[in-house]
């Protein structure tokens, strides 16, 4: 597709519809879009697991229309991959709260504010790429640092939605998977 395609250089695409779902019940059933199911996760495979899903992301990212959304208001290949190298960080933070800190309290993320303040929908399909391969990379090899005695400690998003290591891992790993099933990968 041309660079100068309007479908990819719109100065202001139309809005996507906000996420306002609370998704922490995928923890305590499977998940009728993706058929994720949290409870058959074993956190000590959640490295390989991510590790193995992130060709796939690759793979999506070098499609030729990477960058133009199926709709107007459905996130691009592009924009759900920025997304999910977004998640692998901030769960990454997270993550690292929790083993290192009492119960700490996340600082909330307001997912759809930074697509659009990052400008998910401009940004480039390799750039992307590689971002996210170092982000799910870094992700999977903190995730396989975790000792069992350590899957039990807990921390609180700002709305109080209570996790787990184990849970956080679970849920973040929903995340990677469904966004996947989102772009066809």
């Amino acid at each position: 597709m041309p660079d100068d395609d309007p479908r990819l250089t719109d100065p202001d695409p139309a809005p996507i519809v906000a996420d306002t779902k609370d998704w922490t019940w995928v923890l305590e059933r499977p998940c009728p879009e993706c058929g994720f199911v949290a409870a058959d996760v074993d956190p000590a495979a959640i490295g390989s697991t991510v590790r193995s899903l992130a060709p796939r992301w690759r793979a999506a990212l070098e499609r030729p229309d990477a960058r133009v959304r199926p709709e107007p208001a459905t996130w691009s290949v592009v924009e759900y991959a920025a997304h999910v190298r977004d998640v692998n960080r901030i769960f990454a933070t997270r993550l690292h709260a929790m083993l290192a800190t009492a119960d700490p309290v996340f600082a909330n993320w307001d997912q759809d504010a930074t697509a659009r303040a990052d400008r998910y929908d401009l940004q480039e399909p390799a750039a992307v790429a590689a971002e996210l391969a170092v982000a799910a990379a870094a992700m999977a090899d903190d995730f396989d640092a975790v000792r069992p005695d350590q899957l039990d400690r807990t921390g609180r998003r700002s709305n109080g939605s209570r996790f787990t290591v184990r849970t956080l891992g679970q849920y973040y790993l929903h995340d990677v998977v469904h966004h996947l099933r989102d772009i066809g990968a």
